[in-house]
């Protein structure tokens, strides 16, 4: 069961930095490289609390569908979304965020299990956490992109 936990600071406030990370046009920009896209639920702008969205992509070579919750939410501090239906036995996701001076620091939680016990337990040690830790990095840095962007145009 891993644990993946990234940061980032980005120079732009906390109420910004929230709602870059829960726009679901946004998430789809950052996820470019699997093909994403929302095919219900949300399926464009903000997403919030109790509302779900189902994402297609491709990973792995294999086109997978993922549908999630926003099962609590308290803005502009923190949300979490949970797998609801998909390929993992379970995830439970949380996005929190810190004001700092000159900006945020966006801290990114994502506690998952895959699925087939043993098996599932030696593909997380062999490449999928890592995959996944990857996944989370190049999205959290496309939110700083885009949230400071934000700023900058203000």
């Amino acid at each position: 069961m891993p644990i993946i936990k990234t940061d980032m600071f980005i120079y732009a406030p906390r109420d910004i930095c929230f709602d870059v990370a829960r726009d679901i046009d946004i998430h789809t920009q950052s996820t470019s490289h699997t093909d994403e896209r929302a095919i219900t639920g949300v399926t464009s702008g903000l997403i919030g609390l109790n509302e779900t969205v189902t994402w297609e992509a491709i990973h792995f070579g294999m086109k997978q569908k993922l549908t999630v919750r926003i099962t609590e939410y308290d803005f502009p501090y923190r949300f979490v979304d949970e797998m609801e239906k998909g390929a993992f036995k379970r995830f439970y996701h949380v996005h929190e965020f810190v004001e700092k001076a000159n900006g945020t620091l966006m801290i990114d939680t994502f506690d998952y299990t895959s699925p087939f016990g043993v098996i599932g337990k030696m593909v997380d040690q062999m490449f999928l956490e890592r995959y996944m830790k990857e996944f989370l990095i190049t999205r959290n840095r496309y939110i700083k992109t885009i949230a400071e962007e934000k700023v900058r145009e203000k």
